[in-house]
Order: C-alpha cells, then sequence, then structure tokens
C-alpha cells in the first residue's frame, strides 16, 4: 500500500516512517510526491481539522495513492479554556510566529498560580483509505506551562511545557526524549495498533 502524508515537516515524517514503514510498502511526503494541494484547516477541532485533511487530500490525489494520513495538533491550557487548540499555530495572528504565541501564552497566564497550569499537547491523525472507512485516532501528553522558557530544542511551545516525568521541559528534552513521549508518538502507536486488528 501506498501512503501519502498530508505534511511537508521532514521531522514528522521520519517519525511517521519510523512506525508504520510495516504497513506501507511506500510513504512519501507531499513535496515528494510533487503534490502541492492545501485544505484550509477551519474546523473547530483538531479531530475535524485531521479529517478534514486526510479525505479531501486522498480524493484530490485520485488512485496515485491507497491512503493519506493527516495530523492537527497543538497545546490545551486549561486556565485558557482548552486555548490556544486549534489555533496554536497562529495564536497570536496569522504568520506562524512561535515567539509571539509563546508570549501571549504567558501574558495571559501571568497570575496563574503553578498548581492551576496544567495543559497538555494533542495530536489528532486521521487515515483515509479507498475503499475503507477513515481511522482517526488522538494522543495527549500531559504538563504545565512554566513560567520562563527552558531549553533550546524543539519548537513552538516546546520552551514552556514542562514534562514532569523527565524533570525537564521539552525544549530540554533529546529528539529521542520527544519522540518517546510526545503526542504524535502516542496517537501514531495507537493507529499502528488499529491497523494490527
Amino acid at each position: 500500500m501506498k501512503l501519502l502524508l498530508a505534511t511537508n515537516n521532514a521531522h514528522k515524517a521520519q517519525e511517521i516512517r519510523a512506525i508504520l514503514a510495516d504497513r506501507f510498502s511506500e510513504i512519501v511526503t507531499m513535496r515528494e510526491a510533487g503534490i502541492d494541494f492545501e485544505v484550509e484547516e477551519d474546523g473547530a477541532t483538531f479531530r475535524e481539522n485531521a479529517l478534514k485533511k486526510a479525505v479531501e487530500t486522498l480524493a484530490y490525489v485520485g488512485d496515485r495513492f491507497d491512503a493519506v494520513l493527516a495530523d492537527d495538533s497543538g497545546l490545551c491550557v486549561d486556565a485558557l479554556d482548552g486555548a490556544p487548540g486549534v489555533y496554536s499555530a497562529r495564536f497570536s495572528g496569522e504568520g506562524h510566529n512561535d515567539a509571539a504565541n509563546n508570549a501571549k501564552l504567558i501574558r495571559l497566564l501571568q497570575n496563574v498560580p503553578d498548581e492551576l497550569r496544567s495543559a497538555r499537547f494533542c495530536c489528532c491523525i486521521a487515515l483515509a483509505r479507498r475503499g475503507l472507512d477513515p481511522i482517526v485516532v488522538q494522543g495527549e501528553v500531559e504538563g504545565t506551562i512554566l513560567h520562563e522558557a527552558r531549553g533550546e530544542n524543539g519548537f513552538g511551545y516546546d520552551p514552556y511545557f514542562f514534562y514532569a516525568p523527565f524533570g525537564k521541559s521539552f525544549a530540554e528534552l533529546s529528539s529521542e526524549e520527544k519522540n518517546a513521549v510526545s503526542h504524535r508518538k502516542r496517537a501514531l502507536t495507537l493507529l499502528s495498533e488499529a491497523l494490527h486488528v
């Protein structure tokens, strides 16, 4: 089976290949396949966005691929009623500016005490398959939001996301450490299990 990844993120593609390589004969990104197609992510939930992206991309590519995998992920902070949520990448406005997004997050939480700064990274993955029902899974990893940035690795909200089992922020973890416990890893593991049933 040939799988198209509805992403051009190399790190994401590497992680997906590592976990799903035994399920598909070929796994390629949009760029590798020479496909320039974008789906507007206008859903209210990670599930809606991931499923829409997977289904519409599969319809667009015709019979070139047997399946399309898409994901939508973000940070959900309890004290902010689940925000930034589906707006994680554009929390401070359009432009995907990590520094501005983090600045807004910390500003909104400036008077929130440590015990109320719980949060989680969520990753919803949808697999649209030709002639079969889609599979949708969600992985989460729990943490808390720090007052100051820690670490140089990772991206997005990683410097402020404290993961208690390791006693570090996500930005202080190595790629291997983060990938072993990340929300995407957990979602991919659930997807792999669903495909083995």
